[in-house]
């Protein structure tokens, strides 16, 4: 893929920013019409209430892994001075700051790219949780809570056990990532056959995987061919959402991370009024949860998304597919956090709910 033309016309961060909203768009498009959500797939398991949720979710991480794996096997791709290898990661950080992710998001009923296209789809409890989630991880990552991000992601990190690299650890060639992609994208297959999920809904799940093995792919081929050295990188949300204010002060240009934003909600925002989804939600609803519980979401996806490095797209898809360990640590701990938060919290209201309905069946 030549990006020279494209360069010489707009420039490095232009190029970067056209590149990034195509993405965005494709993701906001397909997550909007499939309602991809991490939260949704954890809630299918915890709640023991079906396979659909959990097999769009699981479509698109495979088809991640299995695009990136075969895009590095074929020398297309080269993360190894990447953020996720090129330093050690902090693995503490990533299990707490993933736990504090995942009870944010069930708080909230949303993971941050969840939060955006809902919030593309009319519902302004999504932009005021995205708000505090923003504000928050702008004072993790380049603020006030940096010394208290710093102390949590100082206690372990992938030096102490050798590396971040899978594979590696496993003492395995770089073709066992095929190997494991492959088995997965089955995997993901057999899933939606059993979910009987439509092939409309796979398809478009596969192609949320799609954007991220096409973002490493971008952001690849762009590092080859600009004049300032830039990392390789694929789709995240909680560091845009940070970042993004610093061009409030004129301190940096947009580039990857406002294009993949604005992608991202235009992409989401076409996909709803297409298929006349888009409806205005507010806090006033019938049986919405207070404001107060959103911005506790918030908060915590903000701090815990900064700490962890990436949220669940940045880390459980974008880490994840390369097989950095800190990436599928953090993926796990918000999943864990996010099931016990809700076995914890929405558990006890439904049990409620259940014995005011059925108060003799309860006793």
């Amino acid at each position: 893929m030549d990006l020279i033309p494209a360069i010489d016309v707009i420039g490095e961060n232009g190029t970067a920013l056209a590149g990034g909203a195509m993405l965005g768009a494709v993701f906001g498009f397909l997550a909007q019409r499939t309602r991809f959500c991490t939260r949704s797939a954890v809630l299918d398991v915890v709640r023991a209430r079906g396979l659909s949720s959990l097999a769009i979710w699981f479509a698109g991480f495979a088809v991640a892994m299995f695009g990136v794996q075969l895009l590095l096997a074929y020398g297309a791709l080269d993360v190894a001075e990447t953020r996720f290898f090129s330093t050690a990661q902090s693995l503490s950080g990533a299990l707490i700051g993933g736990g504090l992710f995942g009870v944010g998001m069930v708080l909230a009923r949303g993971c941050v790219s969840r939060l955006l296209v809902l919030g593309a789809s009319g519902n302004l409890r999504a932009v005021f949780t995205i708000l505090v989630t923003a504000i928050v991880g702008l004072a993790t990552y380049d603020g006030i809570l940096v010394p208290l991000r710093d102390s949590i992601g100082g206690l372990w990190n992938t030096a102490a056990i050798g590396g971040n690299d899978l594979l590696a650890h496993a003492a395995l060639p770089q073709s066992a990532g095929v190997w494991l992609g492959l088995v997965l994208a089955l995997g993901a297959v057999a899933l939606a056959v059993a979910a009987r999920l439509s092939v409309w809904n796979f398809l478009g799940a596969a192609g949320v995987g799609a954007t991220i093995a096409g973002g490493w792919y971008f952001t690849y081929t762009l590092s080859t061919q600009v004049f300032e050295p830039i990392q390789a990188e694929s789709l995240s949300f909680i560091r845009p959402l940070a970042t993004s204010s610093a061009l409030l002060g004129g301190s940096s240009a947009a580039g990857l991370d406002q294009g993949l934003l604005i992608g991202t909600i235009l992409g989401a925002f076409a996909a709803a009024v297409i298929f006349r989804n888009f409806r205005i939600s507010t806090f006033s609803e019938p049986g919405t949860p207070s404001i107060i519980r959103y911005a506790a979401g918030g908060l915590l996806m903000g701090f815990g998304g900064i700490l962890a490095v990436g949220c669940t797209v940045g880390a459980g898809l974008t880490g994840g597919s390369v097989l950095a360990v800190s990436s599928l640590t953090g993926l796990a701990a918000m999943m864990i956090g996010a099931g016990v938060a809700d076995r914890v919290i929405d558990g006890r209201a439904q049990s409620a709910a259940s014995q005011q309905a059925h108060p003799v069946a309860a006793e």
